[in-house]
C-alpha cells in the first residue's frame, strides 16, 4: 500500500482536476502516479508542463529509454513497469530493447550512446569525463541535444525518488529493478 495516500480524481484540488483530465484523455486511464502529484497542483503544473514541453524534444522511443535506463539506475519499480509498458504499447520497442535500456544500452547506435549517456549522469550525479561529452556528440547529438538527454533523465529522477520516496501503488504490469531484464 502506497505511503503517500492516493486520492481519487474528485479528492484533488480544483486546480490539479482539469490537468488529470487531460492525463486521462491522452491516456484513457489516470496512473496513480498523477493522482499523487495533484494533490499539489503546483508540482502538477510544473511537472506536465515540463512533460509537454520535453515532448517535444528527443524523439518518443529516445526518452523511453532514457527513462527506462533511470528507472533501472534508481531502482524504481514503479517508473520501471510503467516505462516498461510505456515502451512496449506507445513507442513500440521491443522487450530485447527494452532488456538493453535497462542496462543503459540499446541495438541502436544513435541511441545507444543517449541511453548510456543519461544512466552515467545519473549514477554519476552529473560527474562526467570530457571522453562521455565526445561520445555522444559524435553519435550525432547537438549540444542542444544533449541538454535535453539531461533534461529527460532529471525529468525521471523526480518521478523516479516521488515513486519510492511514496511506494506508489504500481499499476502497470509489475517489472522489477531487481529481477533480470
Amino acid at each position: 500500500m502506497s505511503r503517500l495516500a492516493i486520492p481519487a480524481r474528485d479528492e484533488v484540488p480544483e486546480t490539479s482536476k482539469p490537468i488529470l483530465d487531460a492525463v486521462h484523455a491522452q491516456l484513457g486511464v489516470v496512473p496513480n502516479m498523477f493522482r499523487l502529484i495533484a494533490r499539489s497542483p503546483a508540482t502538477l503544473q510544473g511537472f506536465a508542463g515540463n512533460n509537454g514541453a520535453l515532448a517535444k524534444t528527443l524523439d518518443v522511443k529516445t526518452r523511453e529509454r532514457i527513462a527506462l535506463a533511470v528507472a533501472q539506475v534508481d531502482g524504481c519499480d514503479y517508473c520501471l513497469s510503467a516505462h516498461s509498458y510505456l515502451g512496449l504499447n506507445l513507442a513500440k520497442i521491443s522487450p530485447e530493447e527494452i532488456a538493453l535500456n535497462r542496462a543503459g544500452q540499446s541495438g541502436d547506435p544513435k541511441a545507444n550512446a543517449a541511453v548510456h549517456f543519461a544512466a552515467k549522469v545519473v549514477r554519476e550525479r552529473g560527474h562526467v569525463s570530457n571522453e562521455d561529452i565526445v561520445a555522444v556528440r559524435d553519435a550525432g547529438f547537438s549540444d542542444a541535444q544533449i541538454v535535453e538527454i539531461i533534461a529527460v533523465a532529471a525529468e525521471n529522477i523526480f518521478t523516479n525518488l516521488l515513486n519510492i520516496v511514496a511506494e506508489t501503488d504500481i499499476d502497470f504490469p509489475v517489472v522489477r529493478a531487481d529481477e533480470a531484464a
